[in-house]
């Protein structure tokens, strides 16, 4: 067999293979979508998997089920997706925490981000603030500050887990104020909520959507937005930086994600189905409600934000010094 023929064979095999491509496109999908939620059930994440998966739903005309795979900062959920089968029905909300901030904070990451994915859409940047127990007497970040001045390694703070944007600003915020705290990692933010109510813990990051309820009804105090600018859902809150000079929180955004390899034309119908969804002024605002400002990015625009992710939280982390456990 001479080149041209081989040529015209490859060319061949390709428009059979890109044909076939199609073809589950416009059959897809014929069976439920598992979407996987890293962070957990009763977090933050979870209802923002939730109510987009119900929009899916309705769009796609198959179920889409929410299944919180929680642990290791999310990292479980994330190495579950990389090891599924790229055929579009295992999906995955993830956090920029476990994607990429996990594998400068950790050894040995299974994954990297984008390699090991197919980025569907970017959704957008998560608000996230800082909470107290009343009957500490805090009012600000800068009386918790004060008051871990004054008794080092006594304060204790709680995040989603070890290796989160909520760790590392804890982390950022120790640094910058010359202080020592006692970080305490969870599962899930029911747990935080119970050790932070009980006392076993006096602060605790989070976003400020899974807040909202225990700060109308007086059980926690809000002290700081994690944010580079105040959020308008809490106009008088303040953000961390204006208390503490030369702080600037790391990046924190959600997206949906599948394995690698995933069909371009599925890949393409489910950004597009779950734009759709989420620019809905109603569920707009149903995710402002979460903390979660809608700012969507195509597949390709979303590669390159996690590649920019990646650079910056390298040099994040070095300048922190923090190394990895």
């Amino acid at each position: 067999m001479n080149r041209f023929e081989l040529a015209m064979m490859a060319a061949l095999v390709l428009a059979a293979a890109t044909s076939a491509q199609h073809v589950r496109a416009q059959t897809y999908p014929a069976k439920p979508i598992r979407m996987i939620q890293t962070l957990g059930a009763g977090g933050g994440a979870d209802p923002l998997a939730r109510l987009v998966a119900q929009r899916l739903t309705e769009t796609l005309g198959q179920p889409v089920i929410v299944e919180a795979q929680a642990g290791a900062g999310g990292s479980i959920g994330v190495s579950m997706t990389a090891r599924a089968a790229p055929d579009g029905y295992t999906i995955m909300l993830g956090s920029v925490s476990a994607l990429v901030l996990r594998k400068f904070i950790t050894k040995n990451t299974p994954y990297e981000a984008p390699k090991d994915f197919s980025p569907i859409i970017l959704l957008g940047e998560t608000v996230s603030g800082v909470v107290a127990n009343p009957a500490l007497g805090f009012n600000t970040m800068t009386d918790a500050i004060e008051y871990a001045k004054r008794n080092p390694g006594k304060l204790a703070y709680g995040s989603s887990g070890v290796g989160t944007t909520h760790h590392l600003s804890g982390v950022m915020v120790e640094q910058l104020a010359g202080v020592q705290m006692l970080h305490v990692p969870y599962k899930t933010g029911g747990t935080a909520f119970s050790d932070l109510l009980a006392g076993q813990i006096q602060l605790l990051y989070g976003i400020v959507g899974t807040f909202a309820p225990q700060i109308k009804a007086g059980k926690i105090k809000m002290l700081a937005i994690n944010a580079g600018k105040r959020f308008s859902r809490m106009p008088e809150v303040p953000t961390i930086g204006e208390g503490l000079p030369g702080y600037d929180r790391p990046p924190s955004w959600n997206g949906f994600l599948g394995p690698a390899g995933m069909p371009q034309p599925m890949v393409r119908r489910l950004y597009e189905e779950t734009h759709r969804a989420v620019m809905q002024p109603e569920l707009v605002e149903k995710l402002l409600d979460l903390g979660v400002v809608v700012e969507t990015a195509n597949p390709e625009e979303f590669t390159a934000y996690i590649r920019r992710s990646n650079e910056l939280f390298g040099k994040l982390v070095k300048a922190a010094k923090i190394e990895p456990e």
